[in-house]
């Protein structure tokens, strides 16, 4: 969705038929970023956090947050916005956001150099 080093805030439009990549509005005006981002933003196709599906304590009971899945890709090369690949997780972050839960896998590119290097 967004890729390293970008300020526009992009995310996957669930809303609209074959979900494209939009820049999200917030009151009707396009939302950037404070400074670019260092590293690429994006989801896992074909998940979904369910709103519907109450975390345990650990998650303070916070439902989904009827998105995809976010991933933080943190290799060393900018990957274009709509780019799929391959990744190596290499943890899980759960944030609260307005109430709902939001989970950020961390990962790397199995195509960096560096991935075989991390574990």
């Amino acid at each position: 969705e967004i890729p390293r080093f970008t300020k526009a805030k992009m995310e996957i439009d669930t809303k609209t038929p074959l979900n494209p990549i939009v820049q999200d509005k917030k009151k009707g005006v396009l939302r950037d970023y404070h400074g670019p981002i260092f590293w690429n933003y994006g989801a896992l196709p074909q998940t979904w956090e369910d709103p519907n599906v109450k975390g345990g304590p650990e998650v303070f009971s916070c439902f989904g947050d009827n998105d995809p899945l976010d991933v933080v890709e943190i290799g060393s090369q900018s990957l274009q916005m709509g780019t799929t690949c391959a990744i190596k997780p290499l943890g899980i972050l759960a944030m609260i956001d307005g109430g709902e839960l939001d989970w950020k896998v961390i990962a790397i590119s199995l195509s960096d150099p560096l991935a075989s290097e991390i574990s």
